[in-house]
């Protein structure tokens, strides 16, 4: 068994890897030899999310994918096959949030952060999943929330958001346990209170009520930097963990002890 993180010739396809967290993975993979693709929907971030990853001297490959739509997500498998001719690893990534207290969540909202966190979730487990189980080993690991393990505290109303991250840990499981025989390992990670471009300019008002809480809940006091994300996804895909699947394991600080 090779113990270390080795993906020399490996294909890693990361969705919502423009910035933020996914970036961070994609970089951790090249950084171990892996050829990227990097699949999401803000084609503006393309240049820097790929000048990145190849200063780590990997292959990179941007597709345009919304992943709750299906054809996007089979013309971005047809696309990488044809690229680089297999696929080994998938994390899934990609995932959206808006706030309404549950009284006041409209359904096409609702449905909209379905759309992206859970079926898109899905469709891209189902579509590489298929070309995983045809050669009879891969790894995927879905980027699921600690939100999806507890209820965020007010005055954060996302009912969606967490249902659709319960729904990504709930997924995990259920694919791990109908490919466990057919080389397919799926696991999860459950990120908690994250600096990324979508928080740090919250997070720059440490008078914030969510903030407050973010911070004063949690153990470590302090919220988590993405490259902190890394290792977790790497052992997951890598032989090291070639006895675990089904698992989603919390990346909080230790908020979700309390």
């Amino acid at each position: 068994m090779d113990y270390s993180f080795n993906f020399k010739d490996k294909t890693v396809i990361i969705t919502g890897a423009e910035r933020g967290i996914g970036l961070e993975i994609a970089k951790g993979f090249a950084k171990f030899g892996a050829n990227i693709v990097v699949a999401g929907i803000m084609d503006e971030e393309f240049p820097n999310a790929e000048k990145q990853i190849k200063a780590e001297g990997a292959e990179c490959l941007c597709v345009h994918t919304d992943v709750s739509k299906e054809d996007d997500v089979k013309a971005l498998v047809k696309t990488v096959l044809e690229k680089f001719s297999h696929i080994d690893i998938l994390v899934n990534n990609a995932g959206i949030n808006r706030q309404y207290p549950a009284e006041e969540m409209p359904l096409d909202v609702w449905q909209m952060i379905f759309n992206v966190n859970l079926t898109g979730t899905f469709l891209m487990c189902r579509e590489v999943g298929k070309v995983m189980l045809e050669r009879g080993k891969g790894n995927i690991v879905n980027v699921a929330s600690m939100s999806g393990l507890v209820v965020n505290p007010l005055p954060q109303t996302q009912c969606a958001y967490n249902s659709s991250k319960a729904g990504v840990i709930m997924l995990t499981k259920v694919l791990a346990n109908e490919w466990a025989q057919r080389g397919v390992r799926v696991n999860a990670i459950a990120p908690g209170f994250t600096k990324t471009p979508l928080t740090e300019k919250r997070l720059a008002t440490p008078d914030d009520p969510a903030v407050k809480k973010w911070i004063g809940g949690t153990p470590m006091n302090r919220v988590a930097v993405p490259e902190e994300m890394v290792g977790l996804v790497l052992y997951y895909a890598s032989d090291m963990s070639s006895y675990t699947t089904g698992a989603c394991m919390a990346i909080d600080g230790g908020y979700t002890c309390l």
